[in-house]
């Protein structure tokens, strides 16, 4: 109960300002530190180097932004890219810039399959996508036996590899989708059935949200975004190899997470999402440009992941942590 003075509304409310201000300060605080230990850190070229290195993390996590948001979880989104990327280098010679039609028929059609077994199947999200993880980059090591297949055509190549006035196109690309997935979590119907399905699947249904439908459109989402950005990852390696997009998942929802989105679901924004991107991108070109360990590496991204679930987990709607 709270008192007169309201202090346990304060207190809330104080927590809130934690919570929202989380991701901004650690983006802050880690361009003060790495400013301070490497004086190449903060300068335009540098910067643009982390935009590019940030495009491919930026593309799949503004689709896991939604997965997330409605309280679900996608394992398989490095295999997408790599699978999208395949089909890219396989094409690309033929089709040149239009590559990029099948790249996002094969993604989209990789997340109809994991929003089918979700959805229509009752597979638990993380069950189901771990699975496909496997089958997708299968697929990948059976078509490649290992072997890289390069790109040399120089339409694809001009189209998703080069520069305009010195931006990369792969960076323009990622900001007109990142503006796309703006528009559709916060101006459509569906970002706001997303949103409440991952408030509360039961009221979700009880106010006639079509839940299967919302889940199965919010993983042909993500496997398009994940088709996009294996399309980018191949056009920057010229190539595309069976290791491409391994481990992917991880800094892909590490970035969502931390940029604000809980995995309780619920709440997030495509905002958030970017800043988590630039704190994964600046940890790892910071920790790189300064010399540290890749090992070490590792343990600093994990425990950046575990304070951010920590700040920004909603304990209200958890009863028991397991």
């Amino acid at each position: 109960m709270p008192n007169a003075s309201g202090e346990p509304i304060r207190n809330a409310g104080r927590l809130e300002l934690v919570k929202r201000s989380f991701p901004l300060a650690m983006l802050v605080l880690l361009i003060v530190i790495f400013s301070i230990l490497s004086p190449r850190f903060l300068t335009f070229s540098n910067l643009l180097i982390v935009l590019q290195q940030g495009t491919v993390l930026l593309v799949a996590a503004l689709g896991m932004t939604f997965v997330i948001m409605a309280g679900s979880i996608d394992l398989s989104v490095g295999s997408i890219v790599a699978l999208a990327a395949l089909v890219t280098a396989l094409t690309a010679d033929r089709l040149g810039a239009a590559a990029i039609v099948p790249a996002i028929a094969v993604g989209a059609v990789a997340g109809w399959i994991n929003g089918m077994l979700l959805a229509k199947g009752k597979v638990p999200s993380f069950i189901a996508t771990m699975g496909a993880m496997v089958v997708y980059r299968g697929i990948v090591l059976l078509f490649t036996r290992g072997a890289p297949v390069s790109i040399e055509d120089e339409q694809f190549l001009n189209a998703y590899a080069e520069r305009t006035f010195g931006i990369p196109h792969s960076v323009i690309i990622g900001l007109v989708l990142t503006v796309f997935a703006y528009g559709i979590i916060n101006r459509t119907v569906f970002g706001r059935e997303v949103r409440a399905v991952g408030g509360g699947e039961r009221v979700a249904m009880l106010t006639g949200i079509q839940v299967a439908r919302v889940k199965i459109l919010m993983y042909v989402l993500l496997g398009t975004l994940c088709g996009i950005a294996g399309l980018l990852q191949g056009a920057r390696a010229m190539a595309a190899t069976a290791q491409l997009g391994e481990g992917l998942e991880l800094d892909v929802i590490a970035a969502v997470v931390v940029g604000g989105t809980p995995l309780t679901g619920g709440v997030g924004s495509v905002v958030g999402t970017i800043l988590g991107v630039l704190i994964i991108t600046l940890l790892s070109n910071g920790m790189n440009m300064t010399g540290v360990d890749p090992y070490l590496q590792n343990i600093v991204k994990g425990t950046v992941l575990v304070c951010a679930v920590f700040v920004t987990i909603d304990r209200k709607k958890i009863g028991i942590i397991k």
